[in-house]
């Protein structure tokens, strides 16, 4: 076991600790969490901005029983008419299979239709119906209100700045 009193690498980022703001927030405050690198407060702060994004989207959604993974069919399916399965899957990086069980729900409950591809019979074309438009929009809508929320009080050159950092960690993905 190191011995806490060493200064190695992990002690010295420690350091940073009280002077980045994620450590401020409660949640983390309150269980004395710690920096063990340079970019552990920016990690924090990017956990807890996506939940703070989508937490309305999610708890409207929860209300007519459906979930995140959910959500993600239908924004991309509302962008996207005639999007198939196989084209969906690519684009959330995850196996078709993985979306077997969501497109199934959401078309049980009338969110999606999923027609066969006249060109490629073995393709299915997902379109989103009129109840499916209406659930994404007001989930979208949600997430919309708490990302100008955010952006209130920050300028222009700073909402730039941190639409470059998204872009380089959204090439990555």
């Amino acid at each position: 076991m190191a011995d806490p009193s060493s200064s190695s690498p992990s002690s010295s980022a420690c350091a940073d600790t009280a002077a980045h703001p994620a450590f401020d927030l409660e949640r983390v405050a309150s269980l004395g969490m710690r920096a063990l690198h340079p970019q552990d407060g920016a990690l924090l702060l990017m956990h807890f901005a996506h939940r703070g994004l989508v937490k309305e989207a999610d708890a409207f959604l929860a209300e007519h029983g459906l979930l995140r993974v959910h959500r993600r069919v239908l924004y991309a399916v509302a962008r996207a008419d005639g999007l198939s399965a196989g084209q969906l899957a690519e684009l959330l990086g995850v196996g078709k299979h993985v979306l077997q069980g969501p497109i199934k729900l959401l078309q049980d409950q009338g969110f999606i239709v999923a027609e066969r591809d006249p060109a490629q019979h073995r393709a299915k074309k997902l379109w989103l119906t009129v109840r499916g438009a209406r659930i994404e929009e007001q989930a979208t809508a949600r997430e919309r209100q708490a990302m100008e929320a955010a952006q209130i009080g920050t300028s222009l050159d700073e909402q730039a700045g941190w639409r470059k950092i998204l872009t380089v960690l959204a090439r990555m993905a």
